[in-house]
């Protein structure tokens, strides 16, 4: 769906803006009246650092993502985002906060699943066959979209697997910002709306017609909405789940000492 609204009809930084716009409006009371109580003052040295963060995980990683996107095919970046874990598993082991026992069959598994990983990323972007065509109809037709062929394949390459690499650099800094601001919802809430910020600002100096901000009540809206949506319900899942495992822990240490007792 968003290879076809991006393609023939919306900017990708316009996207991006409006996503997370929504995406921070929308979490802004879960953060306020769920964290209220466990959010911590937040200083300048602390709004510097989400900015940076904001910058590697919004503004900065998606619209390179999404130009990546519009440059090749929903195919080939759906792939490229499936090496962010490898990725985030080299960076963690460069910054030591990951340890490889290379003669363990864990160590020798993680070194081998990154391996074949990076590979399959290695060929999707240096090799293109032909094209397959469509058999059929498709069920939902994206009015203005055409099936031409993508140029700058190389380019949108380079961008997706740029992003990726900005991607698993955010959340290695997260674990580092999270110990100094352990408040998971409002810092979601900051990095949509700093992120936000930071990519109008770029998508002003790059496009200068007002028609490119202008959204209909048409595909471009559902997409939108269906982006910060889908962003929406990943982060709260994810919060809902750290927090029932943070307090089933003390439950659970409670119940093992009770059994231990003779």
């Amino acid at each position: 769906m968003l290879g076809g609204v991006l393609q023939p009809r919306m900017n990708p930084s316009v996207y991006v803006t409006y996503r997370h716009i929504v995406a921070g409006i929308t979490m802004l009371p879960f953060a306020y009246f769920m964290e209220r109580r466990i959010r911590p003052k937040l200083t300048w040295a602390l709004f510097l650092e989400i900015s940076v963060l904001s910058l590697l995980g919004v503004s900065l990683t998606i619209n390179m993502y999404f130009t990546s996107l519009k440059f090749t095919s929903s195919t080939l970046v759906a792939c490229m985002v499936n090496t962010i874990a490898s990725l985030t598993f080299i960076l963690a082991v460069i910054l030591r906060m990951e340890i490889v026992n290379i003669r363990s069959p864990r160590g020798i598994a993680k070194i081998l699943g990154t391996a074949v990983s990076l590979a399959g990323v290695m060929m999707m972007t240096l090799y293109k066959g032909p094209a397959l065509q469509n058999i059929g109809h498709g069920i939902i037709h994206i009015k203005g979209s055409t099936a031409a062929v993508h140029k700058n394949w190389l380019q949108g390459s380079i961008l997706a697997v740029a992003s990726c690499i900005t991607w698993s650099a955010w959340y290695i800094m997260q674990a580092y910002t999270l110990k100094r601001y352990p408040a998971q919802l409002s810092l979601t809430t900051w990095m949509n709306l700093v992120g936000a910020a930071q990519s109008a600002v770029y998508t002003v100096i790059v496009q200068h017609k007002k028609a490119a901000w202008t959204i209909g009540f048409d595909i471009d809206l559902w997409s939108t909405l269906y982006g910060h949506t889908r962003w929406c319900y990943c982060n709260n899942g994810l919060y809902l789940l750290l927090w029932g495992k943070e307090h089933d822990e003390p439950e659970t240490k409670l119940k093992i000492r009770k059994i231990q007792r003779p």
